[in-house]
Order: C-alpha cells, then structure tokens, then sequence
C-alpha cells in the first residue's frame, strides 16, 4: 500500500521535474512528512527523513529530466559549469547544518523571494536589451546562496535560477532545461550531507540510509523516472506564455506552503 502511494506521488513529480525542470523536492517534503508521521516511522525525525529522501529523489528524477532536454538541446552547459560549483558547495553546507536555522525565519525568506520570482514571471518584463550574464565570480557567489537555501529546503534550485535566467534574458525553455541540469549535482551533494548527518542517529527505521529512507526512495524513483520525459516533450509544445503561467502558478503555491507549515 505504502509502496504504491510513493510511486503515484513519484509519477507526478517525474511529469513535472520534466515540463518544468523542476526536482520536486519541496513539493515532496509535506506529502512524505505526512506519509512517514502515517506509517509510525521515527516521530522525533518525520522531518529529517522526509528531507533527506525528497532530495535524495531529486538526483534521480531531475538526471531523467536532463536526458530528456538536453536531447531537445535546451540545456545551456556554459551556466550550468558557472553555477554549479557554488550551489553544490552551499547545498552540501546547509545539509550538514540542517535544523540550526529557525525554520519560521527560513520559511519566510524563502517564500519572500519565490514570491518575488514568481511575481517577476508573470509581470512578464523583458531584460534590458544587451543584458549579458554575470561574470564567473558573481554568478558563482549567487549560486553559493542559492545553494544553501537548496540545502535547507530539499530542492534543486529551479524555483530560483529559472526567474534568475529569464531576468538574464535566457529563453524559457532554455532556462528550464538549464535548472534541471543544474539541480542534479545541487541535489546529489545535498543528499550525501543528510547521509552523513544522520548516519550516527539512533531510532531510525529499518532500510535508511542516514536520513534517507530507501523503501520511499526506489518507489518514487521508479515512477518518476517514467514521467519525466513526457513533461519534457510536453514543455517543448507548450506556449512559451502559457509556460511561464504555469511555473509561476507553482511558485506561488509553494511559497504558501512554505508559510502554512512553519507559520
């Protein structure tokens, strides 16, 4: 039964990672947190497992999600190689600290800024005319930033560089092949961070891996790894307009979520 509800639920965010380039990991956090509290696994660390196995899921379905776009040549390597390093290092950091940070402060942060992405999107401004990508350095400190609030909230990163890109004047199809890439080695670090911090913790359940829990792993893994190239073709023939929509739709919901639950 357990089983089946993770595979439904990987499924959906497989379709979505890949229309959106998006790893799923924030959406999965509450729904896992819910599943684990149902099943009688470890009270005292439904959140750490349900954090640790949302971003262990995002390597996965994000990496399918990367296939399917990079084959559709909607992946920009030359921003993921400047980002990149700076969000993996931030992403693994944050992991390692997870829970020193109140979570009312960091869930207000967070949702202020998607609130702002999400709002930037569909005001729909253009980038000046001219407007060029940051230098190495820059882009590589952002990431670091952006990294950390990964770390900290399970997600590959595409809630924040996909408004970050379109600001920069990168295509949105592009932009969003672009984060998928980019959250794959985001979410690989932060997933070895909360192997490593709970490796040592007493009063998990049986099949964990630190705080990853892999029952709830390899189901979700399976399904969404099936679903994430439909949503990928399925971004290619949507109107870029109507795309955009959409992200910004789920921004929104996510950074009220946010907020419900912490507030």
């Amino acid at each position: 039964m357990w089983l089946i509800a993770y595979a439904l639920i990987g499924a959906v965010i497989g379709f979505l990672a890949g229309l959106l380039g998006i790893g799923g990991g924030m959406s999965l956090v509450p729904v896992l947190a819910a599943l684990f509290t149902a099943q009688g696994l470890a009270a005292d660390h439904t959140v750490h497992l349900a954090l640790a196995t949302a971003m262990a899921s995002v390597v996965f379905t994000s990496s399918s999600s990367v296939l399917a776009h990079h084959r559709l040549g909607t992946v920009d390597w030359s921003i993921v190689r400047r980002m990149a390093p700076g969000m993996v290092v931030g992403s693994l950091l944050s992991a390692l600290a997870a829970g020193w940070l109140p979570q009312r402060v960091l869930a207000l942060g967070f949702a202020l800024i998607v609130y702002g992405g999400a709002t930037q999107i569909l005001l729909g401004r253009k980038p000046a005319p001219g407007r060029q990508l940051p230098g190495q350095l820059a882009m590589t400190l952002l990431g670091l930033v952006i990294g950390v609030i990964c770390g900290l909230v399970s997600a590959g990163g595409a809630f924040l560089t996909v408004p970050l890109m379109l600001a920069w004047g990168v295509a949105v199809h592009r932009a969003i092949g672009t984060a998928a890439a980019i959250g794959v080695p985001v979410a690989a670090l932060g997933m070895l961070g909360y192997i490593i911090s709970g490796w040592q913790v007493a009063g998990l359940p049986d099949y964990t891996l630190g705080f990853v829990y892999l029952p709830a792993l390899l189901a979700l893994v399976a399904a969404s790894v099936l679903t994430a190239p439909y949503g990928a073709r399925l971004a290619q023939r949507l109107p870029v307009a109507t795309l955009k929509r959409v992200f910004a739709l789920l921004l929104y919901v996510l950074a009220t979520k946010m907020i419900v639950a912490y507030w």
